[in-house]
């Protein structure tokens, strides 16, 4: 395993690193703990020092997986956790400072933590990130112990690049792969400026890069690939990266000729990513803990091939950038 530094937080973190969302099962399904704990065991054991989770993930059940683990290793695990999904309506008016400090402090006591490591606002309307008092609670939070650093969990390039004008705010994550590749350009010029770590998820585009889904791949009514394909519960942009389905099929297809001899195309989706040195770390997801062997590989491959660069570039152009490059 590789470690990179994040950021600000000059926190050395493995580049590759797991993501919770469905950690305890799949997508919609019960929270399996013991399962959980197997996953984790598997990425620690990997090399894995930085897991992110967040307070919404399995109804918290995540968040009690992830601080009942730390506790059980000797190793150093760097914990990333995420606030503000739980307000519904999820909107601008909602975000006060008194809801958010509620919000920490509830994520110490599932986690059984005294301090958290990394605390991101997940995903907020846009409108937030204009709020300097909302990036003011975070310094109060870090002077009493609580938090370490602040972090900013986006959908937009727009609100990324807006958040980083707040010094506290030392990570960004953000949605990067071969079918979103728009942040490698001001974006990433910016974070190396201000020294921002950048932690990329849904490298495989909600597991459309692996190259296993077909026209006849189903998925289960709780699965977000599912009911939100069209946006219809939030940003469309979190499920397949936001591609239509079919394109997305499409592009795969193309994409596997450029990597003959992989039926799974995970490794090399997560090796593509890597080869921006102002990512800090990635972060798959993984339902079973061979999904983390998988996802692990990508540290132990070689950079790609002039050729293999030039292939995914082609494939964006072609079938992604004219829908999706704008959008976020």
């Amino acid at each position: 395993m590789n470690y990179r530094k994040l950021g600000k937080t000059n926190f050395n973190v493995s580049e590759i690193a797991l993501g919770t969302w469905q950690v305890g099962g799949k997508w919609g399904a019960d929270f399996d703990h013991k399962l959980a704990e197997s996953i984790l065991h598997e990425a620690v054991d990997g090399g894995v020092n930085f897991i992110d989770t967040a307070d919404v993930y399995g109804g918290g059940e995540s968040e009690k997986a992830v601080g009942k683990f730390v506790k059980s290793r000797s190793e150093r695990i760097y914990v990333a956790t995420k606030c503000g999904r739980q307000l519904s309506p999820h909107t601008n008016e909602a975000y006060q400072p008194k809801v958010l400090r509620q919000f920490v402090e509830d994520s110490l006591k599932n986690m059984g933590l005294e301090t958290l490591d990394l605390v991101q606002l997940h995903c907020p309307p846009t409108e937030v990130y204009y709020r300097p008092e909302i990036f003011g609670l975070f310094d109060r939070l870090k002077e009493e112990g609580k938090v370490q650093n602040l972090g900013i969990s986006v959908e937009k390039i727009e609100e990324a690049l807006k958040g980083i004008e707040f010094d506290n705010v030392t990570t960004v994550q953000i949605i990067f792969n071969m079918f979103r590749q728009r942040p490698s350009e001001l974006f990433f010029e910016q974070t190396r400026k201000k020294d921002v770590g950048v932690i990329v998820r849904v490298p495989l585009a909600s597991g459309m890069l692996t190259g296993k889904f077909s026209q006849e791949s189903t998925f289960s009514e709780g699965d977000h690939r599912n009911f939100n394909r069209h946006g219809e519960k939030f940003d469309k942009g979190e499920t397949f990266s936001g591609v239509d389905y079919e394109t997305g099929l499409a592009a795969v297809e193309e994409l596997k000729a450029a990597f003959p001899g992989y039926e799974n195309l995970a490794p090399m989706a997560l090796r593509w990513v890597l080869m921006f040195d102002e990512v800090s770390t990635v972060i798959p997801g993984a339902s079973r803990p061979a999904q983390v062997q998988s996802n692990l590989q990508a540290a132990e491959l070689p950079p790609l091939t002039s050729e293999q660069v030039k292939a995914v570039s082609a494939v964006y152009a072609k079938y992604i950038k004219p829908s999706v490059h704008q959008l976020w």
